[in-house]
Order: structure tokens, then sequence, then C-alpha cells
């Protein structure tokens, strides 16, 4: 299909395939004509096209993919963690902490009202002073400066873009958390996946991602989302000695689990590196709606940061963070969100050794989720289970590579009762062909 395109600039190139788009003149999937096939056509300069096709991957409207170019996106829903809308299903697929489990902020709101005027400081400081203390172990430079955004994906967002342009490579975990897949995708970057083994990121991928030109690594260094893995010390160590040789390449360190988590913290970010952030946010442990995170950086990266920001939301709330403040300095808040880690963990543990008895051999990891390997396609798997009841989430959106090898189910199974998972694993069992009989078999003790 031939696209004659018109205008000569950004902006008239862009708002010409925008309107294109919206009259359903170019349907998902339409490749567009190369930067450099535009440019010859409307006499106008290379990085006019690439500032055109970078403002709708920004809106979303278009996808890169990098040898394979430039695309019209499907506008279908992406991929997101939550509930499915309009099920009768019982959903185990939806990736939320538990919210008996989230503490009441009533109190804690109700100190923190103070009026904020336009030119006061834009992180509260007394959230400042205890974000320094929570945030720099490991981390190898005194300078560390301390930034607030709406949530781990704006941060991301954010870091991204104040680093890099667009069809730069980004090295992510392979499979890869939902959130930042799609916020590298929506950027225009290109994904280069890295595969994830029981101790995290592969070091001969991160090895051949770096070596191929990546300008960004986005990692997980405990709680994996979805596979629930934590790097061991030795893994950190060897990737660390990779990225050594690679100072200037952006490295963002995603400890989305942080309080929650049961795995100890072994950092990616070494002493070599230059350019660096590390993300804590506050939604699985003080909820979703927090929408809050907070981020310790290099000087340069926190300035670059600060500049990405002031265009934008320019600050978080300050009511937001001294609520958050009050709650994370409370000890009997503090002492929920440890019982509320001990529950995850133990009803985890308790339903990954009730598949194991049944023929689906699962290891519990860390975090919210279990990631389970299936001896038979997910597809079939997820049907028979739909027609037992159960609403589950299949593997193969959170891969980069889609020739992985295995199928898989990710599971959010922390709020079943002991009958109710009981019901699950034995469903499971029969859905996946190791256990012929529908005879439910009882009770899961934690």
């Amino acid at each position: 299909m031939s696209i004659d395109l018109t205008g000569n600039s950004a902006s008239g190139i862009a708002a010409d395939l925008r309107t294109r788009i919206e009259r359903g003149e170019l349907a998902p999937g339409t490749p567009l004509p190369s930067v450099r096939a535009v440019a010859v056509d409307l006499g106008v300069n290379r990085n006019t096209v690439v500032a055109a096709y970078r403002q709708l991957a920004q809106a979303g409207l278009v996808e890169a993919r990098g040898r394979g170019g430039t695309r019209i996106a499907d506008r279908a829903a992406v991929a997101q963690e939550g509930y499915a809308p309009d099920t009768v299903l019982r959903d185990v697929g939806t990736g939320n902490p538990d919210p008996a489990r989230i503490p009441d902020p009533t109190a804690a709101l109700a100190r923190s009202t103070r009026p904020v005027l336009y030119g006061e400081p834009v992180i509260d400081p007394g959230l400042e002073a205890w974000a320094r203390r929570w945030m720099t172990d490991q981390l190898p430079q005194d300078d560390v400066r301390i930034t607030v955004t709406s949530g781990a994906s704006d941060a991301i967002e954010r870091l991204l873009a104040q680093a890099l342009q667009r069809d730069d490579a980004v090295a992510l975990e392979d499979p890869c958390f939902l959130s930042a897949l799609h916020t590298v995708r929506t950027g225009g970057y290109r994904a280069v996946p890295v595969a994830v083994d029981a101790e995290g990121m592969n070091v001969d991928g991160l090895r051949a991602a770096l070596e191929a030109g990546v300008r960004a690594v986005i990692c997980t260094p405990r709680a994996h989302n979805p596979t629930g893995a934590s790097l061991s010390v030795e893994r950190a160590a060897a990737l660390r000695a990779v990225l050594e040789g690679h100072p200037y390449v952006l490295v963002i360190e995603d400890d989305h689990f942080s309080l929650l988590s049961r795995a100890p913290l072994h950092s990616v970010i070494g002493p070599a590196q230059r350019r660096w952030a590390r993300i804590r946010s506050m939604s699985k442990f003080l909820g979703p709606d927090t929408c809050l995170a907070v981020t310790a950086s290099d000087p340069d990266t926190a300035d670059g940061l600060a500049v990405r920001l002031t265009p934008g939301t320019t600050w978080v709330s300050h009511i937001l963070q001294r609520m958050t403040l009050a709650l994370v300095t409370d000890d009997a808040v503090r002492a929920d969100i440890e019982h509320a880690a001990e529950h995850y963990a133990a009803r985890n543990a308790a339903f990954a050794r009730a598949l194991t008895e049944r023929g689906l051999p699962t290891a519990p990891g860390d975090g919210l989720n279990l990631w389970v390997p299936l001896p038979a396609p997910a597809a079939s798997v997820r049907e028979e289970l739909m027609r037992r009841g159960w609403l589950v989430r299949e593997g193969d959106p959170f891969f980069l590579s889609p020739d992985h090898a295995g199928a898989f189910l990710r599971l959010t199974v922390h709020d079943l009762d002991d009958s109710s998972a009981a019901a699950l694993a034995d469903d499971m069992a029969v859905a996946a062909g190791t256990r012929r009989s529908s005879v439910r078999s009882g009770r899961i003790e934690s």
C-alpha cells in the first residue's frame, strides 16, 4: 500500500497521518514509508520525519519495530494489570495486592492538608529525608538525588525520554513486566530481550544486548514480574561486571516490591556506572491508587528527570507525599505491611506446593504472583479453566520473543481461601492433563 504524505514540518506530517488514522484510512498494522523515503518525497530533512513519527509514537498511534519499520498501532486495549471487565468468572490473573491488606490512609490524610503554593520545593522535605535513608543502600555514590513521580511507570517513561531518542534500543527482561514493555514500545524505542532465569537477568544476554548498542537497561533486582525471580548475589556481581564496561548506559533498577519482598536486594548498579536510577513504588504495599514512586539517581540523571517533569505534572501532590510519609513512618502500618508480606509469601508457597503435588512443578518465587510452567498449550489450559469458572492470564503477553520456549500462566492467588485454592489447583491439574479425575481434593494449608 502506497501512502502519499503531505506536510513540510514535523507537526504537519504528523497531523496528516493522524487525520488518516482517525478516519480509518490506515488500518492497524499498515507499514509507514521509511524515514528516508518520506524525506525525499517531501523535500524535508530526515530529522523532520523522525520527529513526526516520534510524535505519533508518543501518542500511541504508531509503533516502531526496529528493522521492521514503523507501523500503524493496534488501538485495541494493551494488556495491563488489573481485573478483567465484564466477566462472571473468578479472576485469578489480576496482579493486584489484597485490598484488605492495604493500610487505611484516613488518619494520615487528615494530617496532610497544609496548602502548598507555586514556588515551594517540589519534594516534601520530610519525605525526601526519609526516602534518602530508605533508597541509598548499596548505591555507588555519595551524591544521590531524590525525585518523586506519579508511580514507577511514570518514572521509567521520563527517565527514558530524558536519555534516549526514537529508535534507541532498551534492554528488557524477557519475559517482561507489562507496563515497562508498553512504555518502551509507545515511546518509540526498540526493545531488546534479555532472558530471565531463576537467578534473574541472564549475563550473556545482557552482554549481547550491550554489544548490540542498547542505550538503557531496565532490571528488576527482586520479585521479577511475572516470574518471581530475584537476583542472587553471584548473578548481581556478574551483571555489574558486564555493565562496568558501559558506564554511560542508563541502568534503571525497578525495585517495585521493596518493603514486601522476602528476598535480599542485590543491586546491579556498580561504582563505575555514571548514569543510573533506582525506583521504588508505593503501589504494592500502600495500594495502586497511591500513584507515587521515589527515584534515587545520579545528579545528571536527576536533572534530566526534573526537566522532563517540568512541562507536565511538575510535582506530585504534597498532600499525597505527606500522607505517604505519615504511613511509612507509622510503626503500626509498617507492622501491617510486614504481615502482608508474610501472607503473600505463605499463600503463594502453599499454592505452589499444591500444584507440584498435582504434577505441575511450580516454584513460589517472590512477589504477588505465581509463574506456572505448563505441559500443554496455555490457550487450551485457559479455555478449560474458563469452562470450570476461572479466568487466568496466559504468559504470552509478557514475552518479547515470539518464539519463546514453553507455555505459562501467571496467577494471582494470595486472596483465595483454602477451599477455593484447592479447587483451582485441582482444576488446573485436569486442564493441564496431569490428573484425569475432576474430583476436588479439599483444602490447602499454609
